[in-house]
């Protein structure tokens, strides 16, 4: 039996929403905000993660053709079992403090002091030879789109958020997937963008690995009581 639209849908729109909500990526969102205009961080951020859900989506829907579908069902219950005992591990490792908003604005701030600290010593000579010789990519997009985009790709890429896409993709209709995970991440990116810091700070890291581990978990015993095919 073929797997759901409807099932994907609401499968990876729930899964993207806990995974992301509180994920570096988030919180880089939410920093860059703050510094650069809403509009060019947001679409920078959104189009990283639409290609990343799609790209995975892909490959979640290329596996079954590759290795058997009873395989690939197997292999995506185990990782929901093993993404939701790690979640809950995090979890319960978590103090209550944002450490990991913390690392992400000093990461993004030392950027930002280094980017800062050259553009004072170019003359203006130096500023018109660079735009002559700016990199193909600038010469159509805004610099801060691009760095929205790179910082949120790279960020997201090997997230345990990524894997669990492919798997699930794997195991149920890719295009449902693909949906849900593009709302999700347009909701989250959004509320990242709109609340700034401010939001990013009041968010429980705890809660939401929590909530994660126990979605995971679910999912891997939905999948493990049902067939290749009929996880929905």
């Amino acid at each position: 039996m073929a797997p759901s639209l409807l099932g994907g849908f609401t499968k990876s729109l729930a899964m993207t929403v806990l995974s992301e909500v509180g994920d570096k990526t988030f919180f880089a969102a939410a920093i860059l905000a703050m510094r650069h205009p809403r509009k060019l961080v947001l679409a920078g951020c959104l189009t990283a993660l639409i290609v990343m859900t799609a790209l995975s989506a892909s490959l979640g829907w290329v596996a079954p053709n590759l290795i058997s579908r009873k395989w690939t069902h197997h292999v995506t219950t185990l990782l929901f079992f093993v993404f939701g005992i790690w979640s809950l591990w995090e979890g319960f490792k978590e103090d209550g403090d944002s450490e990991e908003l913390a690392e992400v604005e000093a990461e993004l701030d030392a950027v930002f002091k280094s980017n800062k600290g050259e553009s004072k010593t170019k003359t203006k000579a130096n500023d018109d030879t660079k735009k002559q010789q700016r990199p193909f990519l600038m010469q159509f997009f805004s610099p801060i789109f691009i760095k929205a985009f790179s910082i949120t790709f790279f960020g997201e890429w090997g997230d345990k958020s990524q894997i669990a896409t492919i798997g699930l993709a794997a195991d149920e209709n890719p295009f449902g997937v693909v949906l849900g995970g593009i709302i999700a991440q347009a909701l989250c990116t959004t509320a990242a963008v709109l609340g700034g810091k401010s939001l990013a700070s009041q968010i429980s890291e705890k809660m939401v690995e929590l909530s994660s581990g126990v979605l995971f978990l679910l999912f891997g015993i939905m999948s493990l009581l049902s067939g290749p095919g009929e996880f929905r």
